[in-house]
């Protein structure tokens, strides 16, 4: 997704106040934003807590700054200056994590972000968006550069070979019909599973709802024909490549609970970190966590059967 992001934030160069920062990334992909900004273009160097704060101090001023990372070094290593600069302030810093999830595979835990999201939602102020799609970056790009208080977006890698059939852009989409239940998918990880369930009959597929957006002043309400086919399921179903703590599977959860909607059989595919210990692909990591496709699609047919 990181040619669609600079393509996308080319487009927007022409804004004045505009100013990308990154902390030393971004070689081999972002050279047309560079040549676009020129001096606005600042590599702030592996100085991520300090590029936060001088962003925030931009934001102050009237800039409209972009910072860049790989995911964990872009929410976790400055967690501080986040809280205390950006998002207390409620300053329009528009911060971007690259790789989410494990797709940093085997460089370990380190360049792994599996609980971005979580974390950043306990700030409150911030919303966070999570492209499943290549498509999904233009428009999440342009409301982000439209908001007036903090952003996150979690960027990762397309997984669907063919994205023309796609519903337009929204929060929440609704990309397939499906009669077993209803399953939520948060992230590019919903192109294998899109892939895999259109070939698949319609009695024994789940209805598929792509999540996009959450947080911020608004939180995360359900549309009504969300809760409407939820009430009516026999099974829901939460997929996402992050923990559980602070994930979006414990968030609706919670939300149908708190507002007294029935919550029918519940399985959530979540990370479970490292269990055997050890580090590969990004893929490798899914069949080790029960996330990807073939343990999603076994354990709710397990499910339906019992």
């Amino acid at each position: 997704m990181r040619a669609e992001f600079c393509d996308s934030l080319v487009d927007l160069a022409g804004i004045r106040e505009f100013v990308f920062l990154t902390g030393d990334l971004g070689f081999m992909a972002l050279e047309p934003l560079q040549s676009a900004l020129g001096p606005r273009f600042i590599n702030a160097g592996v100085a991520e807590q300090n590029m936060v704060s001088v962003a925030a101090g931009m934001a102050r001023e009237g800039c409209q700054p972009w910072v860049y990372s790989i995911a964990p070094f872009c929410y976790a290593r400055p967690f501080e200056q986040i809280r205390n600069d950006i998002c207390i302030n409620k300053l329009p810093v528009r911060l971007v994590g690259n790789g989410g999830g494990y797709a940093y595979g085997s460089m370990g835990a380190t360049h792994h972000a599996l609980e971005d999201y979580g974390v950043l939602l306990s700030l409150r102020s911030i919303r966070i968006y999570v492209p499943a799609f290549g498509c999904d970056v233009g428009p999440a790009v342009r409301l982000i550069s439209d908001r007036i208080e903090p952003s996150y977006l979690r960027l990762g890698r397309t997984e669907l070979k063919d994205e023309k059939s796609l519903p337009p852009y929204a929060p929440w989409r609704k990309v397939l019909e499906g009669a077993a239940g209803v399953m939520i998918v948060i992230g590019p990880i919903a192109g294998g599973i899109l892939e895999y369930a259109r070939g698949l009959l319609l009695a024994s597929r789940p209805a598929i709802w792509v999540l996009t957006e959450f947080g911020g002043e608004s939180g995360c309400p359900l549309p009504a024909q969300v809760l409407q086919e939820i009430s009516e399921s026999k099974q829901l179903s939460i997929v996402e490549e992050h923990v559980v703590e602070g994930g979006m599977g414990q968030r609706l959860v919670h939300y149908l609970a708190l507002h007294g909607h029935k919550i029918p059989p519940f399985h959530h595919f979540s990370a479970q970190g490292y269990p055997s210990g050890r580090y590969g692909s990004q893929a490798w990591h899914r069949r080790e966590n029960g996330i990807d496709v073939d343990s999603i699609f076994s354990g709710i047919a397990a499910d339906e059967k019992a």
